[in-house]
């Protein structure tokens, strides 16, 4: 009995093991869900937790022994909270027994209420489309009624219009035949107004009788003014003596109505005979046809116009312009009759007289634009339209050009100050471009007066000398350059006022010819020649420090006239541009791109770059002799170093001589002396350089004084722009960057040569890290300038060129050039630094 009953209790415990251990794996939830009933219902209870472990649990509320002594009371509370967990689950569970019911009941509602819902909108929906059946069968009946009324009143405005057609037809046939011009005016208008509304009838006969009657009485009309207006005003024979008449000026209102050509007929005919006295008094075999009488025919359309405004003002409408008709036509007639004329006796054109022909003409185009609008140009053919006005300039080359006056200068009545051409004058060239063809002869005018200006300028040039130096005009633009400029403003200033057509591309051709003669004849051709004045330095002069001998190949004076022909120059540079900009507004916008003075301005360029060339070349051939003396002085003997070499001296004496009197005569023109500073440093500093190759062999000593020249030199060289001026200015920085650089180069060579050349790897590393510099030949200088014999060369060229590869950054870790130098190659360097700042 008691293994029985032991057996069961081991049965039963396996049971429960097993129970619990499905239980638990029932319950093992994802740690998504378990996070999210953290979230939802958060507990500090460790039987909540995911990872409740019993044992751990049990210990945590037993710690020791004696505290099993509450055991009882621990299982009482569990129990507690068993139960009370149990009658919640057991009232959750009841709580559902009754949910589905209720659902269904639920559900059964909802379809119940549905179908009461569905039955609802099926009635809504017969009872809209019953009212929608009965508002169509209404709007058909208001439709047939608006149809109804609208044809109705179509109806009755068709037979009012057919009544006024029919009565207005009769109407104007017998005002016609009566002549009753005045009332036909106004009823011509509105039969023709009504007429238009009938253009969609015309298939009935009836209307279409009437259209035909209409166009009868029409023609009938424009026959019978035309016929009046010949009786009034025959072709030939004199006017009718009783003036304009009531009849006319009426019939004059029905041309406005009739055909345009009717009007156009009459307004050709009257102008026609209003001219034809004119044409001719003014043959072309007559006196009074040649230019110098042009006056007179000015004079007699002025007269013209003032007897029709008497006369027959009142008998044409206003807005056919009458006056401003017969003044254009006359224009027209003018422009031929004097483009016959000047083509017949072209060889009798001289200058003055087209000139004062043109001037007179211009005139009278000017008060034409005061007179009248110009509303007849646009349907006149063969008429020039208006240019556009060019837009206002802040360019000083052409102000106050209103002052100039178009004749020649000898004459007192053309040489009165004419007002520049209005740009809104309709009428401008509407005669004067009858003289474009014949502005050849101004043109051949003003090449003979530019040759012979240019002529004068040389020979003044010649008898008056080049600027002198110390003067007002030393280093000054030539006064011949603004008498050139304001010549040429003063013809372009004509020229535009006759013509901006072809002439001024001619005028512009001469331009350029005598801006290259100028250049030519006055600048380039008195430039001094640079084999002028040869002198220099000797040796020997060098080395006994003899300063006071003269090395300029150019005198102070010509100097002056270099730096004068430069400043010349460039304001003919300048100036030569503004001329271009102010010839393309001048002329015709389709000439524009046929205006260009590029190489007029290249011209002066050269002359610019040839006149700073020369200033280059002078100074740097006063340098040579001391260059020379340089690199024939014993350096291998120097033995000690003191301060700057003889011909440093002589260097520092001939810039300090010559710059200053190059930077105050190009005062003006700053630029161009910056450009001479840097040509000659760039010329300088690689001859020097060169120079310095020739000095071999070189002692360390001998290497310390070239460096301190050397260093001299730079010092003067980045004062040049400012030397011997009181007032000291930065200098550019593009100039001090090409200084340093190139003085930085003959400083490190000495640095190479002044290095022991043992060990030759540290040695050959150094140069390329110094000099950076490939080339094999500029190494060999470099040993020869330390004097090695040519077996040690030959060693060091080709160690150079396989170490010629390694990039000077990659020899980090190699010694430097003077880490391996003795200590008294250390101290001598120190005394040198210490040296050049004490000179400092």
């Amino acid at each position: 009995m008691p293994e029985s009953s032991g057996f069961v209790l081991t049965m039963m415990e396996e049971e429960e093991l097993e129970f619990a251990e499905d239980l638990e794996a029932i319950l093992h939830l994802t740690p998504e869900v378990q996070l999210a009933i953290e979230q939802v219902f958060p507990s500090q209870d460790p039987l909540d937790r995911s990872d409740f472990n019993a044992v751990e649990y049990i210990n945590t509320l037993f710690p020791t022994e004696q505290s099993l002594a509450n055991i009882d009371d621990v299982v009482s509370k569990i129990r507690l909270k068993i139960r009370r967990l149990d009658d919640n689950i057991r009232t959750v569970v009841r709580g559902q027994t009754n949910v589905g019911q209720d659902g269904r009941q639920a559900l059964e509602e909802a379809q119940i209420a549905i179908q009461q819902l569905f039955g609802k909108i099926k009635d809504i929906k017969d009872k809209a489309e019953k009212s929608e059946q009965m508002v169509k069968e209404i709007t058909r009946d208001i439709k047939q009624l608006d149809h109804a009324k609208r044809h109705l009143t179509t109806s009755i405005t068709t037979l009012n219009h057919l009544h006024m057609l029919a009565g207005g037809v009769d109407s104007l046939e017998a005002m016609t035949r009566k002549r009753q011009y005045g009332e036909v005016a106004n009823l011509l208008q509105g039969v023709v107004n009504v007429l238009e509304h009938f253009h969609k009838y015309m298939g009935i006969p009836q209307i279409r009788q009437l259209s035909e009657r209409v166009k009868a009485a029409q023609s009938e009309l424009g026959t019978q003014i035309l016929a009046d207006f010949e009786e009034s005003f025959p072709s030939q024979g004199s006017k009718r003596p009783g003036g304009p008449s009531n009849v006319l000026r009426d019939a004059c209102l029905v041309a406005n109505v009739l055909d345009l050509r009717i009007k156009q007929e009459i307004i050709k005919k009257f102008i026609k005979q209003q001219l034809s006295e004119y044409l001719v008094l003014f043959q072309e075999n007559q006196d009074v046809a040649w230019l110098d009488k042009i006056d007179r025919r000015y004079a007699w359309i002025k007269r013209q116009l003032v007897d029709y405004e008497e006369k027959y003002g009142r008998m044409f409408p206003e807005e056919w312009c009458m006056t401003e008709r017969i003044a254009v036509e006359f224009c027209h007639i003018t422009r031929v009759e004097l483009a016959k004329v000047m083509r017949t006796r072209a060889k009798e054109i001289e200058v003055k007289l087209l000139l004062f022909a043109i001037q007179r003409t211009t005139n009278f185009e000017v008060l034409l634009a005061k007179r009248f609008t110009g509303c007849t140009l646009t349907d006149t053919p063969g008429v020039r339209k208006k240019p556009e006005s060019p837009l206002a300039s802040t360019n000083p080359f052409l102000d106050d050009e209103g002052g100039e006056d178009v004749g020649a200068d000898k004459d007192e009545d053309l040489a009165k100050p004419r007002k520049p051409k209005a740009p809104d004058n309709p009428f401008h060239g509407i005669v004067s471009k009858c003289f474009e063809p014949h502005l050849y002869v101004y043109i051949e005018s003003q090449d003979k007066n530019l040759g012979e200006l240019i002529d004068r300028f040389v020979a003044d040039f010649r008898a008056q000398g080049p600027p002198k130096a110390g003067t007002e005009e030393g280093g000054a633009v030539l006064p011949s350059c603004a008498d050139l400029f304001v010549y040429y403003k003063k013809c372009m200033v004509q020229c535009s006022q006759l013509s901006t057509g072809e002439p001024m591309i001619a005028l512009t051709t001469i331009f350029q010819k005598f801006l290259r003669e100028y250049a030519w004849k006055i600048l380039s051709g008195n430039l001094p020649k640079s084999n002028s004045n040869s002198g220099g330095l000797t040796i020997s002069s060098l080395l006994k420090e003899k300063e006071g001998s003269e090395a300029a190949k150019f005198t102070v004076d010509e100097l002056c006239l270099i730096c004068s022909i430069l400043s010349t120059a460039e304001y003919c540079l300048a100036t030569t541009q503004q001329l271009e900009e102010k010839l393309k507004e001048k002329v015709d916008k389709l000439l524009v791109e046929r205006i260009h003075l590029t190489g007029e301005m290249d011209t002066f360029s050269t002359v610019i770059s040839n006149s700073i060339q020369l200033l280059v070349q002078d100074l740097d051939a006063a340098c040579d002799p001391a260059l020379t003396a340089m690199s024939k002085m014993p350096w291998q003997s120097v033995e000690h170093v003191g301060d700057q070499s003889p011909y440093v001296t002589s260097i520092i004496m001939h810039i300090k001589q010559n710059v200053p009197n190059i930077r105050e005569n190009l005062a003006s023109t700053r630029k161009y002396f910056t450009q001479f500073c840097i040509k000659f440093t760039n010329s300088f500093i690689p001859k020097f350089i060169n120079h310095l190759f020739r000095c071999k062999p070189i002692s360390m000593v001998g290497a310390e004084q070239l460096l301190l020249d050397t260093h001299s030199l730079k010092t003067v060289l980045l004062d040049l722009p400012s030397i011997g001026s009181q007032v000291l200015r930065k200098a550019p920085a593009s100039y001090t960057k090409i200084v340093v650089k190139g003085m930085t180069r003959a400083e490190m060579i000495l640095k190479v040569v002044m290095a022991p050349h043992e060990p030759p790897v540290v040695f050959v590393d150094n140069y390329i890290k110094l000099l950076a510099d490939g080339n094999p030949e500029t190494f060999q200088k470099i040993l020869d300038m330390k004097g090695l014999k040519r077996s040690e060369q030959s060693s060091m060229l080709e160690l150079f060129r396989q170490r010629l590869p390694t990039p000077p950054s990659g020899a980090d870790g190699g010694p430097s050039l003077f880490s391996t130098t003795p200590e008294q190659e250390s101290s001598r360097i120190r005394k040198l630094e210490k040296l050049i700042k004490k000179r400092l």
